[in-house]
C-alpha cells in the first residue's frame, strides 16, 4: 500500500517520485490481475496468462490532463505492450473510431478518462458493447488529485476470492430474505419487502452478456420489490452534490422515509437542500430505490475520492434518491419522466436480512 503524506492543512498530498514509480507500479499488479482474472484478456505475446483464450487485440485511448491518467497509461503500457495507444486530444474523432472499427469481437477497449470523452452521437462504452467487444472504463479521474490518485489506484485492486465469495453470497442472502434493517446509529431503515433479484458488479462477466465496465468495481445491488414497504430514518454522511461530486456534511443528515419516500430531513444543509428542491421540481416528490451493498475495501468513511460514481463502491450501505433506476420497472414509476439518481451513503452500522446480521464493524459478515 501507498501511503500519502499530509500538509499542515491536514490536505493529502503525494510525492511526486512515489506517483512517477511506486504508484505506477502497483497499479501495473492491479491491472494486470483485472486484464488476466475479470477481463479474460490474452494479448498476443502473453496469451499464456489466460490459457484458453486465444490472443486479442487492444485499444487503449486516453488523455493526459491530470496524474492520474498519464500513471494509468504508463500501467496499460507495461501490461500491454502490443496495443494500439492514442491520445485522445492529439487525433480526430474519426480517427478514434477507426481504430475501433478495426478490432473484431472479443477484443479489448480501455478508455482513460480526465473526464468523459465525447464523439459526438457516438455513445462510448454502449456502442462497443454492441460489437461483443471487451471494455474497460476509467472516467472523471481529474475529479481525484493528490492523495485521492493513490485511493483509486488501490481500488483496482481484484481480490476474486473476495468479490466473487462475498458477492455471490450477499446475492443469495437479499435474494431470499423478505425483509431488511440498516441500523445507521440511532437511526433504523426498514425494508418489509423482499427485494428485486440483485445485480453483481464483482468483475464475473461468465454469465453477461458484457464484458466489462467502470472501473473500479466492488458492488451488489437491489431495491425493494414494494417501494413504498419502506420506512424509517437513516443518517447519511455523503451525498452526489449537483457537480456529481461527493459532498461531505460537517454532520450527517437524518432522512425521514414514509412509504418509500423522503417526507422529512433533519440536520440538512444548503447544498442538500438544493438536491432535493431540483428532484421535487423535475419528479414531484423524492422516491428512495436503490439498495446498494458496496463492496471495495480500499474506500471507507476516512479514505474519500471525490468522484461520486467511484466512491458508490465503498464498503457498506449507499442508497439513491429520486425515480429513476434503470435496472429495475415499477409499474407506477414511468421510465419518461424519471430523471434523478442521487447516490447517498448511510452511516453503515449494522446491517440484517431477515434476522441475520450481514455487516458490522466496515466488514460484510457472509
Amino acid at each position: 500500500m501507498i501511503t500519502p503524506t499530509t500538509n499542515d492543512e491536514g490536505v493529502g498530498t503525494i510525492d511526486e517520485e512515489a506517483i512517477a514509480g511506486e504508484a505506477i507500479a502497483v497499479a501495473e499488479k492491479h491491472l494486470r490481475d483485472i486484464l488476466s482474472m475479470a477481463i479474460r484478456h490474452a494479448p498476443p505475446r502473453a496469451a499464456v496468462v489466460v490459457s484458453d483464450a486465444p490472443p486479442r487485440a487492444a485499444v487503449v485511448v486516453s488523455d493526459a490532463r491530470c496524474e492520474l491518467t498519464v500513471a494509468l497509461t504508463e500501467a496499460y503500457r507495461r501490461c500491454l505492450p502490443d496495443a494500439t495507444f492514442i491520445d485522445f486530444d492529439a487525433v480526430t474523432p474519426d480517427a478514434v473510431l477507426a481504430a475501433f472499427a478495426g478490432l473484431e469481437a472479443n477484443d479489448l477497449v480501455v478508455l482513460i478518462q480526465s473526464t468523459n470523452f465525447r464523439l459526438e452521437a457516438f455513445r462510448i462504452r454502449v456502442e462497443l458493447f454492441k460489437r461483443a467487444l471487451k471494455v474497460i472504463e476509467h472516467p472523471h479521474l481529474s475529479r481525484m488529485p493528490g492523495a485521492q490518485a493513490l485511493y483509486y489506484i488501490e481500488s483496482l485492486a481484484y481480490d476474486s476470492g473476495y468479490y466473487r465469495g462475498v458477492g455471490y453470497a450477499l446475492k443469495a442472502r437479499i435474494d431470499r430474505a423478505r425483509t431488511g434493517v440498516v441500523d445507521s446509529g440511532g437511526a433504523r431503515l426498514v425494508f418489509a419487502s423482499p427485494f428485486e433479484p440483485a445485480k453483481l458488479n464483482i468483475g464475473d462477466y461468465s454469465e453477461m452478456n458484457n464484458v466489462g465496465g467502470q472501473f473500479p468495481i466492488g458492488e451488489v445491488f437491489t431495491e425493494a420489490q414494494d417501494l413504498e414497504a419502506v420506512n424509517g430514518r437513516v443518517r447519511i454522511f455523503v451525498f452526489g452534490d449537483t457537480s456529481f461530486r461527493v459532498n461531505r456534511p460537517a454532520h450527517p443528515i437524518t432522512l425521514v422515509i414514509s412509504k418509500g419516500r423522503v417526507t422529512e430531513v433533519l440536520d440538512s444543509t444548503p447544498d442538500f437542500d438544493q438536491v432535493l428542491a431540483n428532484i421535487r421540481a423535475d419528479e414531484g416528490e423524492v422516491w428512495l430505490r436503490e439498495l446498494g451493498f458496496g463492496m471495495n475495501r480500499a474506500f471507507s468513511r476516512d479514505r474519500m475520492v471525490s468522484d461520486i460514481g467511484t466512491y458508490e463502491r465503498m464498503c457498506g450501505i449507499h442508497l439513491s434518491l429520486g425515480a429513476k433506476h434503470g435496472v429495475y420497472n415499477k409499474t407506477h414509476i414511468k421510465r419518461a419522466s424519471a430523471r434523478y439518481h442521487i447516490d447517498v451513503f448511510a452511516v453503515t452500522e449494522a446491517v440484517y436480512l431477515d434476522d441475520e446480521l450481514v455487516y458490522r464493524n466496515g466488514a460484510w459478515q457472509i
